[in-house]
Formats: C-alpha cells, sequence, structure tokens
C-alpha cells in the first residue's frame, strides 16, 4: 500500500521577514554589515566615541533609506504628475471622408 502525500508549494508571495520584503532584506543586512565594518574601523583607528556614533548612524540611516525605497514598491517605477496629451497623424484623406459620411447620414436622418 502507498502512501501519498500532498506537496505545499508555497503562497507565491515575496519573501518577507520582519517587515522587509524581497531584495529589501539584503538591503537591510547590507546597511547593517556597512554600519559595523566601518563603525569598528573607525573605533580601531580613532575614537570609541567616534565609532559608535558612525555604527549608529550608518545603521539608521541604512535602514531608514531601505524603508523608504520599500515603501515605493518592488521595483523602483518613476511616478510622474501631470495631464499629459498625446498627438495622433490624421491623414487628412481618411478624415474628410468620415465628415462627408457623418454628413450624408446626419442628411438623411
Amino acid at each position: 500500500m502507498e502512501r501519498r502525500f500532498n506537496v505545499y508549494k508555497g503562497l507565491q508571495k515575496p519573501l518577507v521577514y520582519r517587515g522587509f520584503a524581497g531584495k529589501f532584506i539584503y538591503w537591510g543586512i547590507g546597511s547593517l554589515l556597512c554600519g559595523l565594518v566601518l563603525g569598528t574601523m573607525v573605533m580601531a583607528l580613532f575614537s570609541m566615541l567616534l565609532g559608535v556614533i558612525l555604527l549608529a548612524a550608518c545603521i539608521g540611516g541604512g535602514l531608514s533609506y531601505t524603508l523608504s525605497q520599500q515603501k515605493r514598491g518592488l521595483h523602483l517605477k518613476s511616478r510622474s504628475l501631470g495631464t499629459y496629451h498625446f498627438q495622433t497623424k490624421i491623414n487628412s484623406k481618411i478624415y474628410e471622408g468620415t465628415q462627408r459620411i457623418q454628413a450624408a447620414l446626419y442628411r438623411h436622418r
């Protein structure tokens, strides 16, 4: 007797971890690592206080930038504001022909 099991294929949604979705998880990890590396380098070379300030600024700035970009969407889109008018090319012979047809139809009513 053979047993069969259903295979769970997921919900087909992007991966979400602590509010970060998809590629922004990697952006967040990158800002954390960048802050840690820069902070420890400055701590070792210059001052402990300056290193801690730089560490907090890099991590906070990177995560806030990542969250602001995530609100715009997973794929960056340009959002143009305003009203746009698209000009069309009208063949004058066709346009005159449709006017004559409309006039003829209007006269027969």
